[in-house]
């Protein structure tokens, strides 16, 4: 990483900070008097001029002062940012609006909060379901040879299948199948439980071997589906950040990445494989929609396994210092109230 001389970082620093807020570009004058540098605005002028070689900020064509460049934020993130952590009332009232008695709900609350406190676009994978685990298995008898399988998951996601068996099972059966399966095997994935149930399998009547063979393929597929989306909040906010509006054709290009998701999942998806907050700035992210935006986005997890992501997607003028530990209480907490349902 390029090295700074510390009144060159102070001047970075305080330049990037005035724009976040302003939105302006920042002029020389301005710098020599918000920086506590006493130095003279031709000084200021200099220091500035090698920070726009470097490529840390540029001088948009209509006016005589600076911004930063993606670059510029990527350096101030990395080696200038303090981060001031959420208060503790925050955190409490937080913690209320993401309460496990209702699971399903949850991911919406959780992209909603994001949205709502950085007056961004709010983000939240949902769990990817080849990491997901049982919790609990129930049958439902259809028609003679049709057999509804319900799985819960544990993060409270409910999936259906529909078996098709060669045996007529009675309620009494069913219900002790399932119970079978729950008691020994939840908290696993179906991979697992494929591995650990044949040699168990010998030990049972044929009849109920086929039940629990057709429970653990379909378990299978039903966790291997390629149908892991997100719930996103507030995109609209995008709408009133002026260098992103003024652009309607990036704009337009920026809804329809929204809309494809595909993009999307593959950058998020990155957060899963790292340890906390992921920060993707202007085209780091591979994806030419977010040209001008920053993800911010960290993994969180399920009883110890990181199983999707939350974040926030706005402007590169965005408040770092106070979308970062929104974002990272946000997945904790997340994380806290998947876990406890189980």
């Amino acid at each position: 990483m390029t090295k700074l001389d510390p009144r060159s970082k102070i001047l970075l620093k305080t330049l990037i900070e005035h724009y976040i807020v302003e939105g302006q570009p920042v002029g020389s004058r301005a710098l020599s008097r918000f920086s506590g540098l006493e130095l003279s605005p031709a000084t200021v002028r200099n220091v500035m001029s090698d920070l726009e070689e470097m490529g840390f900020i540029t001088s948009p064509h209509t006016s005589a002062g600076r911004i930063p460049t993606a670059m510029g934020y990527r350096f101030f993130v990395d080696s200038l940012l303090t981060v001031q952590p959420l208060e503790q009332q925050q955190v409490r009232e937080l913690k209320g609006q993401l309460q496990p008695d209702q699971p399903q709900r949850l991911l919406s609350a959780a992209s909603h909060l994001l949205s709502e406190l950085t007056q961004f676009a709010g983000v939240v994978v949902s769990p990817r379901r080849d990491t997901l685990k049982i919790r609990q298995i129930e049958f439902i008898r259809l028609s003679e040879n049709r057999i509804l399988l319900i799985i819960v998951s544990m993060s409270g996601e409910v999936q259906n299948r529909i078996l098709i068996t060669q045996h007529s099972y009675s309620p009494a059966e069913l219900t002790m199948a399932a119970n079978y399966l729950t008691e020994h095997f939840a908290g696993l994935g179906f991979n697992d439980i494929r591995a650990r149930i044949r040699d168990e399998l010998r030990q049972l009547r044929a009849d109920m071997s086929e039940l629990l063979n057709a429970t653990v393929e379909a378990g299978t597929a039903a966790a291997h589906d390629d149908t892991s989306s997100y719930v996103l909040s507030g995109e609209t906010n995008l709408l009133d950040v002026e260098e992103l509006s003024s652009n309607v054709a990036h704009l337009r290009e920026l809804f329809k990445l929204f809309e494809q998701k595909t993009g999307l999942m593959q950058l998020l998806d990155l957060s899963n494989r790292a340890q906390g907050v992921q920060i993707f700035i202007g085209d780091e992210s591979g994806l030419a929609q977010l040209d001008g935006c920053s993800v911010v986005t960290s993994g969180y997890e399920v009883n110890g396994q990181v199983v999707g992501s939350v974040g926030v997607i706005g402007p590169t003028r965005m408040a770092y210092d106070r979308v970062i530990p929104i974002v990272d209480i946000t997945a904790r907490l997340l994380s806290n109230a998947l876990s406890s349902v189980n």
